[in-house]
């Protein structure tokens, strides 16, 4: 395990509160307000793809033994060092949809387990949710898969991914400025034969869609005339979330049907479905189905702002999720977590909203 250089160890917040055996005390959900209490009502979200850069969770390793753990974990059980790469390499590397999924799994699960050394855990949540690997990312954080087992199965799911289209044969591009409605019709208008499908419903004017290059390009010239903000073709080796991906889809039903997944502490909110689920089996088959499956992202934060959500953590690299959830939900309020410093604020928040 390389120790990442230029950083110095240490605790995040010498002020959290402590119960009487020293140990840090769990935070809740609740501000307190003059004149009574108002709940806050917390979950945590997972970024996918997209979000990996090089030193991403370097300074983390380093302040906090936790999360250092966390990535030494991940380099034994993918048998290399992946964290060198992580925080060291070149970014074509990590780009590389085996070398990202990991990667940024492992960052945030070294995120979370430095909040939870502080005492601003999962059990502080009343929802758990991720974008596409995101989703592994918060099954790992609810205790239903094993770290080792989701690293392990993030790298079959990249591997799987990427072989099952040949490079050049497929696309993914990004639709601003129409609805899913709209952007789902522009797809199936392009399709022709071939295969387009609206694959990520990120926020109310912001949609992906995936599937042959030939009817994805056909798809910019569609949007545009139907009045897209923007239309562009996204740097992707491969066409995630459409029916091209059934090989993928059918390599990750054999390995998880090979892993322990345990019900998960808090609930997961199901790319998929748009709504939790605690079943490990019904779990197993979604994850299964979310390969060729949309996103259904902006679905998803909406069903948790009506089941009374109003702070949502983004746990690990970037605030693309944020900034959705700020699109999509403005009453929620966000807090993007992924270094030293945030993790401090974070704690420190949550121990004024005790």
């Amino acid at each position: 395990m390389i120790f990442p250089p230029g950083t110095r160890q240490g605790c995040f917040c010498s002020t959290l509160r402590k119960d009487c055996a020293g140990a840090p005390v769990a935070l809740c959900g609740r501000k307190r307000r003059q004149g009574g209490t108002q709940t806050v009502t917390r979950a945590f979200v997972f970024p996918g793809q997209g979000a990996q850069t090089i030193g991403m969770g370097r300074d983390l390793a380093a302040a906090s033994p936790a999360a250092r753990a966390v990535f030494a974990e991940v380099d034994d059980a993918l048998s290399e060092n992946l964290s060198d790469l992580i925080w060291n390499g070149q970014a074509d590397q990590l780009l590389l949809t085996r070398n990202a999924q990991p990667a940024l799994m492992a960052t945030s699960i070294a995120a979370l387990r430095a909040l939870e050394a502080e005492g601003a855990g999962i059990t502080s949540v009343a929802f758990v949710a991720g974008h596409s690997l995101g989703e592994y990312s918060a099954l790992c954080a609810a205790g239903a898969l094993s770290l080792a087992d989701t690293a392990r199965l993030l790298r079959l799911r990249g591997q799987a991914m990427q072989a099952a289209v040949p490079l050049g044969v497929g696309a993914m591009a990004a639709l601003l400025g129409l609805d899913f409605a709209a952007a789902a019709g522009v797809a199936a208008e392009a399709a022709q034969g071939e295969v387009c499908q609206a694959a990520n419903d990120n926020d109310p004017a912001q949609v992906v869609v995936s599937g042959h290059r030939g009817a994805v390009e056909r798809a910019l010239e569609i949007a545009r005339a139907r009045g897209a903000r923007r239309a562009l073709l996204l740097p992707v080796s491969a066409p995630f979330h459409c029916a091209l991906m059934q090989p993928a889809a059918d390599a990750m039903a054999t390995a998880l049907a090979r892993v322990t997944l345990l019900p998960p502490r808090v609930p997961l909110v199901a790319n998929v479905r748009a709504t939790a689920v605690s079943d490990p089996e019904v779990i197993r088959a979604l994850l299964v189905e979310q390969v060729t499956g949309s996103v259904r992202w902006r679905e998803s934060v909406l069903w948790m702002a009506a089941q009374g959500v109003t702070e949502i953590w983004e746990i690990g690299a970037g605030k693309a999720l944020s900034g959705m959830v700020r699109r999509i939900s403005p009453g929620i309020t966000t807090r993007a977590i992924g270094s030293p410093e945030e993790v401090a604020a974070a704690v420190a928040e949550a121990t004024n909203q005790n």
